[in-house]
């Protein structure tokens, strides 16, 4: 990198009482100690409808963390600047950023039309919906006023499956304003979450939930991961989400994600990840302890081929050919564990519906002992406790207070 050529980090200051000038804003410790002409947008901007401007240069562009768990300055900064902020003694860490990704597989036939489809003047339940028996709770709940947010491409909020339960939308993607759905992948996941129950189309998983369009990923599927931690932040800076869905991921990340979403998990949001579909190692964030991580099974409740597996991976659901909504309107297949991602995510939204006063980490434990046992008794690399049973979890009667291995 030539000294003139700045590149995005992200910051991690040390705790207020454990830096040199306890009362200064760490915003203006970045400036004091380099000259930057950055602007740094937080929660608060976001919250009044404040967009990045049009046209406004990348290298402008920062984002402050006002957490005291996770204290993250992320902007772009030259080589000369990243080695004066080093020196910082603030500073806890300075990492680059780098790229995640929707968790879906493309195919050259997802444009097609499939057998089955839903037509305008019916209401289809989807096989995923009903293979984890979610039908089977919405007597008790449909998880009305539970926030759940998906963190992807956006959302086709104009799609009359969604359109119901929509309630708000903020994008954290430089070119991309609006929380629009311009790719089809956040739309996909949003309509098994919570496509409602309207006479037509199909049915998502916990069909009354509130939808929240978080904008991380772009139009090709693709972002920043200090989009992520911004957009992590504002769902429990402004929003207090319930629930976080993240049917993305990338095999390496900052250590600062991990920081974030262990602030949101202790500050009481539910955090779901997809396992990741390189057949191999567990993926970020998925591979958090403050996250569930959900792997993917096919039709047959056998792990689906490109799935990742290990000792991470605490839930599994259907990734295989999942039918849910298109952006632009429609319905299309998709595979990936980003499909089986938001399974989970209605599922954590029909147990809240339920259990409305217990903590994230009841709610967390309750999914895991209702799980359907698919391996090994106990909890396998696999299946993790099980596919999950949002029937099951919404009439219990009791929450665990206890399930080995997990918080």
């Amino acid at each position: 990198m030539a000294k003139s050529e700045k590149k995005r980090v992200i910051i991690t200051f040390k705790s207020k009482d454990k830096r040199a000038d306890k009362t200064e804003d760490k915003v203006d410790i970045v400036r004091n100690t380099v000259s930057s002409d950055t602007y740094f947008f937080n929660a608060n901007d976001w919250s009044r409808g404040q967009a990045v401007p049009s046209g406004m240069p990348t290298e402008q562009i920062g984002y402050d963390v006002n957490l005291y768990e996770a204290p993250i300055v992320m902007g772009s900064f030259t080589e000369e600047e990243i080695k004066k902020l080093k020196k910082n003694d603030n500073i806890a860490k300075i990492e680059d950023d780098g790229r995640v990704y929707a968790m879906h597989n493309h195919s050259q036939f997802s444009h097609l039309q499939y057998e089955g489809q839903p037509i305008v003047q019916s209401e289809t339940i989807p096989e995923g919906v009903n293979q984890i028996k979610a039908p089977n709770a919405w007597q008790a709940t449909q998880a009305m006023g539970i926030k759940v947010a998906i963190l992807d491409t956006g959302i086709d909020y104009e799609h009359p499956d969604l359109k119901e339960n929509y309630k708000f939308g903020v994008s954290f993607i430089e070119d991309e304003s609006s929380p629009m759905d311009f790719n089809g992948h956040g739309t996909h996941c949003a309509g098994t979450v919570a496509a409602a129950i309207n006479g037509e189309g199909v049915v998502g998983v916990a069909p009354s939930a509130y939808l929240y369009a978080v904008k991380v990923l772009s139009r090709t599927g693709s972002g920043a991961w200090s989009s992520l931690i911004a957009g992590i932040d504002w769902c429990i800076n402004k929003k207090n989400m319930d629930i976080i869905s993240m049917s993305l991921g990338g095999t390496t990340a900052p250590s600062a994600v991990e920081d974030i979403c262990q602030a949101a998990w202790d500050k009481g949001a539910i955090l779901v990840a997809a396992a990741g579909n390189h057949n191999g190692e567990v993926i970020a964030p998925a591979r958090y302890p403050s996250v569930i991580a959900v792997s993917a099974i096919d039709g047959s409740n056998a792990k689906a081929s490109f799935s990742c597996f290990g000792p991470e991976v605490e839930l599994c659901a259907p990734g295989v050919q999942v039918l849910s909504i298109r952006a632009g309107g429609g319905y299309v297949r998709f595979n990936g564990t980003s499909m089986a991602c938001p399974h989970v995510s209605g599922a954590a939204a029909i147990a809240k519906g339920t259990h409305r006063y217990a903590s994230n980490v009841s709610i967390r434990r309750l999914l895991a002992q209702t799980a359907d046992n698919l391996g090994n008794p106990g909890r396998d690399d696999i299946f993790g406790f099980g596919r999950v049973d949002p029937h099951q979890a919404a009439f219990s009667t009791t929450v665990p207070t206890a399930v080995p291995g997990l918080p």
